[in-house]
Parts: C-alpha cells; structure tokens; sequence
C-alpha cells in the first residue's frame, strides 16, 4: 500500500533503526502501549510481541483491516490522534507507554496535548517515545541560549524530561523525506513548577518569543513588570532566559493583572 502525502506517511524500512526504538522502548510485560500512527505495522510486530495491552490508533482507515488481520490480539482504533480524549482512552490505567513516528504538522499539537494530559494526571503516562523531524526534535530539547530554544521548548520541559536518543537518515523510510529525523524520550516530572499558571505562562512567553530580537524589558513592556524585584537582566533577549524565570516573570505579570482589575 502506498504511503498517503496527505497523512504525512514515511514507512519505517530500515530493521536496524526498528531494532533499536524496540531496545530503547524495552516494553514490559504487563505495559499498556499506545502506538500513534501504527501505519503498515512494521514496529507494531515487535510491540505487540509482548504480552502486554496494546492499543493502536490509525488515522488511514484503509490500513485498519490489514492491522487486524495481521494482530488479531491487539486493538485498533481509526481516528486522528489529534482528536483523541486520552483520558477517557487510558480509563483507570496508569503509566501508560506512548510510542510513534509522528508526522511533521501534528507534532507541536500532539506533543501540547501530551503535556495538558500529565498537568492534569502525572501518572498517566509513563514515558513518550516518539520519532520527529530532526528540527522539531532540537526545539524540544533546546537549553538557553540556543537558536532552537523557545515557547514550544519551554511548555515541555515545563513538563517533561527530554532527551534526544538518536538520529535516523531519510533511506530508513519509503519514501524517503528530505530531512532526517530523531527518536526521543520523554518522561513526566513532578516538580513545583508543574503548577504553574500555563495560560499566564503562554502569554508571557508568545510576549517575548514573538519580538526575540528585542530586549526582554521591551517586549513585555505590556505587563509593567518591575524588574527589580527580579535577578532577570531585563537587557537581555527571550533566547536566554530560563525556564525558572519565564515562570517567575508568568508569576509577577499574573499580579500586575490582578492588581488593576
């Protein structure tokens, strides 16, 4: 079956690159796995040879019979995983595992979707392995003072610890993509700053990310921060400031706010 340009579809060939997400991944068993796009089940195999519950969801309904066929044991869902209520899916089961070779244009939403699902319940999910371009990957594991280092950056690590495991050329896909691409893993934290006010963060941070070149003082004059009451240079640009400080800087704008209504 030929892969669908409108799916964003790069079937994963290359066995040493499978091999290694199924080491990396090392389901257990007992695991509840979400595959994400299970395409023609060229990892689902390996997955599902695990005794443990699998559940995939397809967005190609013309691969969901095949899928069936081939895994009679395991379920498969046909739907856009962007329209998917992970929690009404996941039930009463903790510690899910998430794994998939996620298409460019549904990465940044998934991956935010993800991180609303841990601020919500940060047992869930277990761990997230998922395969992205090489360029979305590095914005999510960007560190300060890089040029990959941003909103997206920020909302994650807000939520997860991020690590780029490896990389993978465009001949281990049919067809082949023009950039390579990077498997990461990412596992949910438990720390303070889980609580943070997330829609007063990502006002902050679409503040200073959207005019970057400018001093941070300025592109969030709007907020009438008084900076002395920070150890934030507000000479400096959005590309070097810390996560601790947006959430400090998300804290004091939330006051400012409060103050004049």
């Amino acid at each position: 079956m030929r892969a669908r340009k409108r799916f964003g579809q790069h079937y994963l060939t290359d066995q040493g690159v499978l091999d290694r997400i199924v080491s990396v991944v090392a389901l257990r068993e007992k695991d509840s796995a979400l595959e994400i796009g299970p395409g023609q089940g060229a990892l689902t195999q390996y997955l599902t040879d695990v005794p443990c519950r699998y559940v995939g969801i397809e967005i190609d309904r013309d691969l969901i019979p095949m899928l069936e066929r081939r895994f009679s044991t395991a379920q498969f869902i046909n739907q856009d995983i962007l329209n998917t209520d992970f929690l009404a899916l996941f039930g009463e089961t903790k510690g899910w595992r998430v794994i998939g070779n996620l298409p460019y244009n549904i990465s940044s939403p998934l991956i935010m979707a993800l991180c609303n699902i841990v601020r919500k319940d940060v047992d869930a999910i277990g761990d997230c392995h998922f395969m992205l371009q090489k360029e979305m990957a590095q914005r999510l594991a960007a560190n300060p003072g890089s040029k990959a280092w941003g909103r997206l950056s920020i909302m994650a690590q807000i939520v997860f610890n991020i690590e780029m495991l490896f990389s993978v050329s465009p001949d281990s896909f049919k067809p082949p993509p023009k950039v390579w691409s990077t498997v990461l893993r990412l596992t949910p934290i438990i720390e303070d700053r889980l609580k943070v006010d997330v829609p007063r963060l990502d006002r902050v941070l679409k503040m200073a990310f959207s005019a970057r070149r400018k001093r941070l003082a300025n592109a969030l004059k709007p907020l009438n921060i008084d900076w002395q009451a920070t150890d934030i240079d507000p000479d400096v640009r959005a590309d070097n400031v810390t996560i601790d400080q947006f959430v400090l800087l998300s804290k004091i704008a939330g006051e400012v706010v409060s103050e004049k209504h």
